[in-house]
């Protein structure tokens, strides 16, 4: 195929164009910048915390955001989250060194030995036989250290690399599920109320699907390796992703038309509740003081329930 633009030899086509490399950059990027731009995702005395692990979506936004933030001198860094993942995440961290150190950028890194008192594989089997799935005490200990060590480091956004088929994905799963309320916090930038504990999530890549985010890694030569974790087989996440994924070819463009079908009702679901979560006040987390529903957190619940007695005991001195 030609590249719609020009004579050159088309390496993507979809959205009804074909794009060489030059053509196929430029469009992702200004599609990217165009979605910072059109949500005010950055704020020009904003401090921007990267969640990055050192994957192609991470990498991705990684880049997007320096390219942004330099061009408008804003402040930012990235941060990335060990979660004790053997033969996997240790590589996917040397990945993001190497870049961090390509393009200068400060990079930190926070593990859940350091933070939890155990790695990942090592709760992995115990979460399982009290029927937690790996996938779900990650998401917990992971969007909670993100949260607080953004906090710690003075960041007033958390940027994270979640695509067009992350949200597609999360959509419907919780309408599957019924979690209706979960949907509201969706969107370009997560969360219905602010709160001082809370650092706001941003998703720079919302409008870029799995495909163009692995190719743009490629064509500007990201070092990366393309494997998933091991434990994404176990997740409920992985059925969904894997049904959009069979309607999406059968119908090219189904996973634009769903978060676009989305975009249309999430002020609606917003405003629904907002208002009924500001019926009801904060509580915070008795042992971390994390704001939270209950008395504890789940981040702390499952810390006492699946990591160390001895790290529950030192957290308790603390």
């Amino acid at each position: 195929m030609q590249c719609t633009k020009c004579a050159e030899k088309a390496v993507y086509t979809g959205q009804g164009q074909n794009f060489c490399k030059n053509h196929f950059i430029n469009y992702f990027e200004n599609k990217v910048l165009r979605t910072i731009t059109r949500f005010g995702l950055f704020a020009p005395d904003d401090q921007v915390c990267v969640a990055t692990s050192g994957g192609k979506d991470s990498l991705s936004v990684l880049y997007m955001t320096m390219k942004y933030c330099r061009e408008h001198h804003i402040a930012f860094f990235a941060l990335a989250i060990d979660e004790g993942i053997a033969g996997y995440r240790d590589h996917t961290l040397d990945d993001l060194r190497l870049f961090c150190t390509q393009y200068d950028i400060k990079l930190e890194i926070v593990s859940f030995k350091d933070r939890f008192g155990d790695t990942l594989d090592n709760i992995r089997e115990k979460g399982i036989e009290k029927n937690k799935k790996p996938c779900t005490v990650c998401g917990i200990f992971r969007r909670t250290l993100l949260n607080r060590e953004a906090k710690r480091l003075g960041a007033t956004k958390l940027a994270t690399g979640h695509n067009l088929d992350d949200e597609a994905q999360s959509f419907l799963m919780n309408t599957l599920l019924g979690n209706m309320s979960h949907n509201a916090s969706l969107g370009p930038i997560t969360g219905l109320n602010q709160n001082d504990k809370f650092v706001p999530r941003v998703k720079p890549l919302y409008f870029i699907s799995e495909k163009e985010s692995r190719l743009f890694a490629l064509l500007k030569g990201f070092k990366v390796e393309f494997n998933e974790c091991p434990n994404i087989g176990l997740s409920f996440r992985a059925t969904v992703r894997d049904e959009i994924n069979a309607i999406e070819s059968k119908l090219p463009g189904a996973k634009n038309g769903i978060v676009n079908a989305f975009l249309e009702i999430l002020p609606e679901l917003k405003e629904k509740y907002r208002a009924e979560k500001s019926r009801h006040t904060f509580q915070y987390c008795k042992r971390c003081g994390d704001a939270c529903s209950g008395e504890i957190c789940n981040a702390c619940r499952l810390e006492e329930e699946l990591c160390r007695k001895e790290t529950v005991l030192r957290n308790s001195k603390e």
